[in-house]
């Protein structure tokens, strides 16, 4: 499974920013798409999930009302909107692919090469 994910940019305080991810070599269905960011000197940590029919999404508590997950399965990709964003958004964002949930980073196998993000304020 190859994971493209693009997207991020410099941003103000206050604005938002959509991230992609494209996903090609394997059933898109097949997976659980998660996104999840590192800022410098820190550990990944899981931002948000959504199941395979994007019936169900996992979120972290810190971030929920703020950033939304989607997927559309018709073009094997999976969003995150991020809204109101504050200079601790800024980080390294990542989507990464499993078939189950978990929001472990360990736990998954399959990631995209990151993308940055970075809020001014």
């Amino acid at each position: 499974v190859q994971l493209q994910a693009s997207g991020g940019g410099l941003v103000q305080a206050g604005y938002s920013l959509r991230l992609s991810c494209a996903v090609s070599g394997r059933t898109f269905t097949n997976y659980i798409m998660a996104w999840f960011r590192q800022a410098p000197g820190k550990e990944r940590e899981f931002v948000e999930a959504i199941s395979q029919s994007g019936g169900t999404t996992y979120v972290s508590d810190s971030l929920k009302g703020r950033f939304t997950i989607s997927r559309d399965n018709a073009k094997n990709t999976v969003y995150l909107q991020m809204n109101r964003l504050k200079p601790e958004d800024t980080a390294l964002y990542y989507c990464a692919a499993r078939y189950e949930f978990s929001n472990a980073p360990n736990d998954y196998t399959y990631w995209g090469q990151g993308t940055l993000v970075t809020v001014s304020s």
